[in-house]
């Protein structure tokens, strides 16, 4: 017990002394201006190019979006999320031992070409994020927690980072095991989650682009709205277009959906009149709402 409270405390302290190093030591491999950056980058292309001119540059929930940037990428971790990770990784690791497997790797990548490394993990990160994705729309007590991402009704790149943090817990769960199996440097790591922010920013931001016939691999503006149609189709009852980054897995699973142009439908989820406008009340709304929690 004094072990896991020991990684509790310095879990804390090591992520507060991160933070403030980040803020205060700018660079281009700082995850924290490197995000404002790919932010600032990606709303310029909304103001100067906007599929929708008629929305406002400030849209509707753009603040709030703001503040969720902050939470769940930097306060989260702070409060709790950087102890529980560490703690849970050490409970498994200690749960591993006991049956005298010290090591995880089974596929060592790092023996790979620069390239390969960042393609193979690129490729199973997103494959595995696209089956979560599914299963926050097919499970109902999930469902409840996604619910706050598809309550944005007007699109803008700052959208993707309205999602509950039971989310970061669920998503992050999944591919522990997996990318711990395949071995991994912090370095490629951060090159491969910076890219899929900016291709995350560009799905979610007013901007008419499909990228031609690359629309078939990644996902897309013009790809992506239709995801977050308030009216679901008979043939996708539980929703399409699930990819993060790339498109492809829903091509090839046909959950792809694409009928014709999104850039005026109406956004959110049936009811989402009734639901929370504000972080508070959407934080707390699964846990008063998901029966299957109760």
């Amino acid at each position: 017990m004094e072990k896991y409270l020991k990684i509790i405390q310095d879990s804390f302290t090591g992520y507060f002394n991160y933070l403030v190093q980040e803020i205060t030591t700018p660079s281009w491999t700082n995850y924290f201006y490197c995000l404002i950056a790919i932010s600032l980058l990606v709303w310029m292309l909304e103001i100067a190019l906007p599929w929708r001119k008629n929305q406002a540059v400030f849209r509707k929930g753009f603040w709030l979006d703001g503040f969720y940037i902050l939470f769940n990428f930097f306060l989260f971790s702070l409060i709790g999320y950087n102890a529980l990770s560490n703690v849970g990784v050490a409970l498994f690791n200690d749960f591993l031992g006991l049956f005298g497997i010290e090591n995880m790797v089974a596929i060592n990548i790092q023996n790979l070409p620069v390239w390969g490394q960042l393609l193979v993990m690129f490729v199973i990160a997103d494959f595995i994020q696209w089956n979560v994705h599914r299963q926050l729309h097919k499970r109902s007590w999930l469902w409840q927690f996604h619910k706050v991402h598809h309550s944005v009704k007007e699109m803008g790149f700052a959208a993707q980072f309205r999602f509950h943090f039971m989310e970061t817990i669920v998503y992050k769960t999944a591919q522990y095991i997996p990318l711990a199996m395949i071995g991994f440097g912090i370095q490629e790591f951060f090159i491969v989650h910076m890219f899929s922010v900016l291709v995350g920013h560009l799905n979610h931001a007013n901007v008419g682009w499909n990228y031609g016939f690359l629309g078939y691999i990644f996902n897309n503006p013009k790809m992506h709205i239709w995801h977050h149609s308030k009216a679901l189709p008979e043939s996708h009852p539980y929703g399409m277009n699930f990819g993060l980054s790339l498109s492809i897995w829903d091509y090839i699973f046909k959950t792809a959906y694409i009928p014709k142009s999104g850039k005026s439908i109406e956004l959110g989820f049936e009811g989402d009149e009734n639901f929370p406008r504000s972080f508070k009340d959407q934080m707390t709304f699964p846990f008063k709402n998901n029966k299957e929690l109760n």
